[in-house]
């Protein structure tokens, strides 16, 4: 895999940013919904349910692994007020999956609305719905269900070949291949290798291994999980639903309900974020259920802790990594080895699992051999999903955390040794090729890659000098300094896809109607820039309406780092194509030629000056004056990549450690990255730090905690702890220049980047104060004072 230059680079991003002249794009423009937000106007799915909607409640399993054997409702449905009580036996017996991708689905269809079998402690059992929130919430109390109460198994460790099988049924199956064995409790695996891993280890003469395990990890988004239902005046469902993907959302219903799909609209109103959690079906079927019963609108918001104990986390994984390399530092051979954990469902299994791999593997493409490959296995723990970054934060920190333990053993600045083996622009990688990143059998080519000049920025910016990582600042505190590099991706090549549709109104603005899911990103006003930057008119000329399935075109959904580049290009493509239909309609009113014409300052002008018509005026007459001719001017485009531009992003640390109680602070994080043209800067830097604080939470603080009964421990805000912005020093995030010649302007995605690192990071600024690799996370107080003083020990055992 050594020396992969297979193209010429792209030329500089100085001279093609030369060539740009933005107006609107590459500025700093408040969100559209901005304003409306800040002054509490009705934007979100709970603020527009209908006032006459049941409220609905779920009755969940008290146990990890049990089989239903009845049912009694009956004093429930004794109480005024009570519309129905709904069990496995109202269901179709359909094997879905919930999770929010392409289709056929990469994940198992392992899940039933309702089932017989609950399989980890949460997982829901009934359905309720009354008048009112109290009356919903006492019936489901008086529920009365009988239990054959199962073993569990709790630890992903024992789940391979175990002789408790978590689904028997034989209904489930896999879309395609995935690796699926249900009857050995694997829900997908992978397995790859390119060169002779073995071979290169075994000639290598500086090898290392390194095993981390990451921890389930909780969303935590502001707005829960809410829906409401409604029969409309033709008899359709609606829901209304806080998600991240309405096409995926109304696919996945009609299937479970065996309804055609033109029977179902999805609607989704601003979202309170979503991080992943919301990429998928968690609480659409009950409330549709309820409504397709009952004929009436119907309702369900979940608690806090409901969404803790009962919809999503990250996958916990145990990440082996090993090492071969020359005595320079020159990579040799990357073996990687992952066991994750999905839970009890299959959701997202293969895919994160890949990306563990596709999205990590690339940055080092020096190295002769790779391979890669593991096993997700089911547990009766809530089941696992997509999260921000998901499958590249866990394979990131334990590939960046062998890389340091190499850069340790050979002496070597850990940033020289990154730099030697790195991915460069027009370069590319055979892993790439294997794991999907490009057209079919083809590798892609990397076009743009300022990884080099994030490394430069980020070193002046931390004052990073390799002599110097640690220095003592009290008699038991150390400040030691540490760094990582990462890449991500824009969408999933030749799989998602985006489309837009532009029109133009009379007053001279334009209805600009996308697809695209903004779960608080700001994608809105990002592809209201993109539209407004290419017609030539300001951002107010742009009226955006977005992600309902009966309105507004196709678009797989927010997630994989897709908006901005997938939903951005189709954008780009149908403000050209409208652009040009104006031009050639004026052209005809005038009689010339479209290219004697031009569209400047929303006036349209012939080249010799004895002509021009206002976009306003034009408006008017092409929708009210112009008789016979008169029509609606609008253009419709979609797009789907055949390419995933990774943006990059450097990392550096500064820590200080309290060696008397174990306490590590953040003192200093530097993070800058090349994500192409920024759209919008300011919110392209707000997505990273908010992904550096989600992944400072997951080095630090954050654990999803279990009782040995497979009860959540941590299921609220007192038992599960998060960063905020008072618990970290300095942040400072910059983008340097870069451009992606695919992208829309140059612009690459910026939504995952950001969380890859502090892991890795922190880690390996641990590891510089203390001399101790820690491997288990969350680095809480009592594991770093736990392994300083082991450390401590082993050194004194020695002397």
């Amino acid at each position: 895999m050594r020396d992969y230059h297979t193209s010429t680079p792209p030329a500089s991003t100085k001279e093609l940013d030369a060539t740009q002249k933005f107006n609107v794009v590459a500025h700093n423009i408040s969100k559209v919904d901005g304003e409306g937000l800040v002054l509490g106007r009705p934007a979100y799915t709970d603020d527009l349910a209908p006032q006459n909607a049941l409220y609905v409640k779920l009755v969940r399993s008290p146990h990890a692994f049990a089989r239903i054997l009845s049912i009694d409702a009956s004093e429930a449905l004794k109480m005024p007020g009570v519309a129905c009580v709904l069990t496995w036996k109202d269901c179709p017996r359909i094997p879905i999956t919930r999770a929010g991708q392409g289709n056929p689905e990469p994940s198992p269809h392992d899940r039933f609305i309702l089932d017989e079998y609950v399989r980890y402690v949460g997982d829901e059992v009934a359905v309720v719905a009354a008048e009112d929130e109290a009356t919903a919430e006492k019936a489901a109390s008086l529920i009365k269900v009988d239990y054959q109460v199962l073993e569990p198994i709790l630890d992903f460790e024992k789940a391979l070949d175990n002789p408790i099988i978590i689904h028997p049924e034989p209904e489930i199956h896999e879309m395609f291949p995935i690796g699926f064995e249900p009857k050995r409790n694997i829900a997908a695996a992978y397995h790859m290798e390119i060169g002779d891993v073995e071979k290169e280890l075994a000639a290598s003469p500086v090898t290392v291994e390194t095993t981390v395990h990451t921890q389930a990890q909780q969303h935590v988004a502001l707005e829960p999980h809410t829906a409401f239902s409604y029969l409309d005046i033709q008899g359709r469902l609606v829901i209304v639903t806080s998600t991240q993907n309405p096409w995926h959302t109304r696919r996945l219903l009609g299937l479970a309900f065996q309804m055609p799909l033109r029977q179902i609209r999805i609607v989704k109103p601003r979202i309170g974020g979503g991080f992943g959690g919301k990429q998928h079906i968690h609480i659409e079927p009950y409330v549709a259920m309820v409504t397709m019963k009952t004929g009436k609108p119907a309702r369900l918001a979940l608690t806090r802790r409901e969404v803790f104990e009962a919809t999503f986390t990250r996958h916990e994984m145990r990440v082996k990594v090993r090492l071969g390399a020359d005595p320079d530092g020159a990579l040799r051979a990357i073996d990687m080895q992952v066991l994750s954990n999905t839970g009890a469902y299959g959701e997202h299994a293969l895919t994160t699992f890949m990306v563990a791999g596709s999205k990590t593997l690339p940055l080092y493409n020096k190295v002769k051999a790779v391979r890669f490959g593991g096993y997700v296995v089911y547990t009766n723990k809530v089941s696992a999903g997509a999260y921000r970054g998901y499958g590249a934060i866990q394979g990131l920190t334990g590939l960046e955390s062998a890389m340091d333990e190499l850069a340790h053993k050979l002496g070597m600045d850990p940033v020289e040794l990154r730099r030697k083996n790195m991915l460069h622009e027009g370069e590319t990688s055979e892993v790439f090729r294997i794991m999907g990143e490009g057209t079919e059998g083809v590798a892609m080519i990397i076009e743009s890659c300022k990884l080099e000049e994030c490394i430069r920025r980020g070193k002046e910016l931390i004052g990073w000098d390799p002599t110097h990582l640690v220095q003592e600042v009290a008699p038991s505190k150390v400040r030691a300094k540490g760094m990582a590099i990462a890449m991500q991706g824009s969408g999933i090549p030749l799989v998602d896809m985006g489309s837009a549709r532009i029109e133009l109104q009379d007053g001279g603005f334009f209805k600009l109607h996308v697809g695209a899911t903004d779960l608080g990103t700001g994608s809105d006003t990002i592809l209201a820039q993109i539209a407004a930057e290419e017609l030539g008119v300001d951002m107010k000329d742009i009226v955006i309406h977005s992600s309902d399935t009966d309105h507004t075109p196709f678009d797989v959904g927010a997630y994989a780092s897709s908006t901005t580049y997938v939903s951005g290009s189709a954008v780009l493509r149908a403000a050209r194509s409208l652009k040009q239909k104006l031009i050639e309609a004026v052209s005809l009113k005038f009689g010339v030629r479209p290219q004697d014409l031009t569209f400047e300052d929303k006036v349209f002008r012939t080249i010799d000056g004895s002509k021009e018509l206002s976009l306003n005026d034009f408006s008017y007459d092409t929708l009210y004056h112009d008789g016979a001719k008169m029509k609606t001017i609008e253009a419709t485009e979609s797009f789907s990549g055949d390419k995933s531009p990774p943006p990059y992003l450097a990392a550096f640390v500064e820590i200080e450690l309290d060696k008397e109680t174990g306490k590590v602070d953040v003192v200093n994080y530097v993070a800058v990255a090349d994500v192409g043209t920024p759209i919008n800067p300011n919110l392209a830097k707000i997505q990273i730090e908010g992904g550096l604080l989600q992944g400072i939470g997951m080095a630090l603080y954050e654990d999803v905690r279990y009782s040995d009964k497979g009860h959540m421990l941590s299921h609220n805000m007192m038992t599960y702890a998060i960063p905020s912005r008072e618990d970290v020093g300095r942040i400072t995030v910059e983008l340097v220049d870069s451009y992606e010649p695919s992208g829309p302007f140059g612009a690459k995605s910026a939504g995952e980047i950001g969380i890859d690192t502090p892991p890795a990071a922190i880690a390996n600024a641990i590891r510089n104060a203390t001399g101790v690799r820690l491997t288990q996370y969350p680095f809480t107080p009592e594991r770093v004072l736990m392994a300083i003083r082991q450390a401590e020990k082993g050194q004194k055992g020695q002397t």
